[in-house]
């Protein structure tokens, strides 16, 4: 399953009601950004076998992840936030810069943030 983070305006990333990033803005933020693209599929594998696809249209990678073959370094909207599983420091990293552009945080799914 895994452990998220989340790039969210709300008092906590899975409250119902609140402040939402859309969007048009998350994908602002991937076009302005040369370290991200939009990608709209991943392709997890095993021994260079695909054996999952994930296909979203608000998929983007970071592209300069220096481990990008190995990780992935899928970054998805869904709902209003931003998210990303198992993200190592350099996506934390990555996905502080973006919240900090949106006037949002990063939080993890037990609460914590990321950004302080």
């Amino acid at each position: 399953m895994g452990y998220e983070l989340h790039i969210t305006r709300k008092t906590d990333w899975f409250d119902k009601g609140g402040p939402e990033i859309t969007a048009e803005e998350w994908g602002s933020v991937v076009a302005a950004d040369p370290e991200l693209e939009m990608v709209g599929v991943a392709h997890a594998k095993i021994d260079g076998e695909v054996v999952l696809t994930y296909t979203h249209e608000w998929l983007a990678q970071m592209v300069t992840h220096p481990r990008l073959e190995e990780h992935g370094a899928w970054i998805d909207w869904t709902d209003g936030s931003i998210d990303v599983k198992n993200p190592d420091e350099v996506l934390i990293a990555k996905m502080c810069e973006i919240a900090k552009k949106l006037g949002a945080r990063v939080q993890g799914d037990e609460g914590e943030y990321y950004d302080e």
